[in-house]
């Protein structure tokens, strides 16, 4: 995939780089906050070979990519000036809800400490693993270790989200991160463990326990964006970057503590305190909903509203029993599309369901959702209940997360303690129940007409020439998985002699790379030839490469198609392997290889 055309095409078609608010992305999603929602072409991007779908929800305008999206997005950031936007020419944007603007907000800021925040959970998950079997004990100079390493992200949670809510809130990092750490000044916390008082000019200051916490950092940075920016746009540039972050800290570090800090303190434990009336109403009924709707949640990116929630149920309880109902809904999405898997005879869309399941093994449920199960509806609604019965026996049992992790096969450690056996066997159990009941009842296979046409479609038998002088070698022998493991397709490779490559076949040129280092052929009868010269020479750009031939020339089995200077590739490291393979194999019934050159 060409990420950095994708990047292009999707900026292109969200109204230009002028349009981009801002943007980040997530595991699956590149998420924009867009001025002006209606200058973007969704239905252009969801045709983009590369997207899944388009999603405009929590105020933002969400590219599904996949498992892709990071390459796509450092494609994007590579190309634009949007990984360096200035706050301080920002345009008039469109007003959004508050709950939009909520979302949007929450998202921004929890987004891209996810992978950390799931490693932490998950070495968490696996401590307590080998504590409870006796493998390792508490006091040992190992375990103490890797509790650092799984502690250290949330106790030190204030200063991670309060940089994270400055880009979001456009000020200063480093300032932010400054009054971040103020939260948990060790002798702050040692006066309040002591029950020291302590006044700021004769004002009682009230102490309280920020670490792990959420609320207090996030609030301080946005009060913090104003002040910050008071300054900054005021102050004369000869003394604006020393005395800004001086009055900032002068007054933002005080006010927080007396005023910001207690009162997002107070609304912390509000939020905690509600939440646990709710589920002590009904444990079950509380995981029922969640493992019914979540799904729902994430498709219009609500979710994000609750892990703020997730994350003080652990700062206050040192447990979650959210994250187990999500564990539900997630295994029954698992499930659903595994059952299409099974049931479909449409190759193309088995192959997107296998993915798409794998994906959801590991919590990334988009590809399964977008591609699969909301497409034909059926399959989406059996994984949405079947996830509200199992999250309610989760939330009987009063199943609980150790951490915020990613809701994977892999996180089972996360969920050690009370109920972890119903989170095992429900996370099973409700991928089989959805996996049967899909199968049954929640999809009817439909093969498409272009299929049915092309399984009646006589297979042809094909030549094809050594395309160099050198010595043929078998496909499983190159060094390049993709290639040797026949994903590409049948063919095999050459280890050239000299830096000339000719077409193996009689047939059209239907693209060239523009890195020149790789030659589609379409032949005379059909069969689509890759000649691909060297492994990982794309990144040599088109150096040392030259191209004879030009898109939909006709060619014989001989013709020249490229020179290249083989020493040199050789000297920059690279493997000059040329490897010939046909990639709609399936279409050809037997691949006869000549070794040796056709004649000009």
């Amino acid at each position: 995939m060409n990420y950095k055309q994708l990047a292009s095409d999707i900026i292109q078609n969200v109204g230009g780089e002028g349009n981009v608010e801002n943007v980040y992305h997530c595991a699956t999603r590149l998420r924009f906050t867009l001025k002006e929602d209606k200058k973007a072409n969704k239905t252009a991007i969801e045709n983009l070979d590369g997207v899944i779908t388009v999603v405009e929800a929590g105020g933002m305008f969400q590219v599904v990519i996949g498992n892709n999206v990071n390459n796509v997005y450092e494609a994007l950031v590579e190309n634009t000036d949007l990984g360096e936007q200035d706050s301080s020419e920002e345009e008039p944007k469109e007003k959004k809800g508050l709950l939009n603007a909520f979302i949007d907000m929450i998202a921004g800021v929890f987004a891209p400490t996810l992978g950390v925040l799931a490693g932490s959970g998950l070495i968490k998950g696996v401590l307590a693993l080998l504590s409870s079997t006796g493998v390792l004990a508490p006091e040992a100079g190992t375990y103490v270790i890797l509790n650092v390493a799984a502690d250290t992200f949330f106790y030190f949670l204030p200063v991670f989200l309060a940089y994270t809510a400055s880009k979001k809130f456009k000020t200063d990092p480093f300032i932010a991160m400054t009054l971040g750490a103020s939260l948990i000044y060790p002798t702050l916390l040692t006066a309040f463990n002591d029950g020291v008082s302590l006044d700021f000019v004769g004002i009682p200051v009230i102490l309280a326990k920020y670490s792990s916490t959420v609320i207090p950092a996030i609030l301080a940075v946005w009060v913090l964006s104003y002040v910050e920016r008071f300054f900054r746009t005021r102050l004369h540039e000869s003394v604006r970057n020393l005395l800004t972050p001086f009055f900032s800290l002068m007054i933002m570090v005080p006010l927080t503590l007396i005023v910001v800090g207690p009162i997002a303190d107070f609304a912390s434990t509000m939020l905690a305190n509600g939440y646990l009336a709710v589920y002590n109403f009904s444990p079950a009924l509380s995981g029922a909903v969640i493992g019914g709707l979540w799904q729902v949640f994430v498709i219009f990116g609500l979710h994000w509203g609750l892990v703020p929630v997730m994350t003080n149920n652990l700062a206050f309880y040192s447990r979650d029993t959210l994250g187990p109902a999500c564990m539900m809904a997630v295994s029954a999405q698992a499930g659903a599309v595994l059952g299409v898997f099974l049931k479909t005879k449409n190759s193309k869309l088995k192959s997107l369901s296998l993915s798409a399941f794998i994906s959801a093994l590991f919590g990334i449920t988009e590809p399964a959702v977008y591609g699969v199960t909301l497409k034909y509806k059926k399959p989406f609604i059996i994984a949405c209940l079947t996830g509200a019965v199992f999250g309610g026996i989760s939330g009987a049992a009063g199943a609980g997360a150790l951490a915020v992790a990613t809701r994977s096969i892999l996180s089972f450690p996360v969920y050690i303690g009370q109920g972890f056996v119903w989170v095992v066997a429900g996370y099973f159990l409700s991928m089989i129940s959805a996996c049967i009941l899909t199968y049954l009842f929640g999809y009817k296979d439909e093969v498409s007409e272009e299929e049915t046409a092309a399984s009646v479609v006589e297979k042809k038998e094909i030549t094809l020439a050594t395309p160099a002088t050198g010595q043929m070698v078998d496909l499983i022998d190159v060094k390049d998985a993709t290639f040797s493991s026949g994903a590409l397709g049948d063919g095999f490779a050459v280890i050239p002699t000299e830096g000339k490559v000719y077409s193996p076949v009689n047939g059209e040129i239907s693209s060239i790379f523009p890195t020149k280092h790789a030659i589609g052929i379409t032949s005379d009868e059909g069969a689509e030839v890759l000649v691909h010269i060297g492994i990982d020479t794309v990144n040599l750009n088109g150096k040392y490469f030259d191209t004879v031939v030009q898109d939909g020339a006709k060619v014989k089995a001989g013709d020249l198609l490229t020179t290249f200077d083989l020493e040199q590739v050789k000297e920059n490291g690279y493997d000059p392997t040329i490897i010939v393979v046909v990639t709609n194999s399936n279409r050809i019934s037997n691949i006869t290889v000549e070794n040796e050159l056709h004649s000009q």
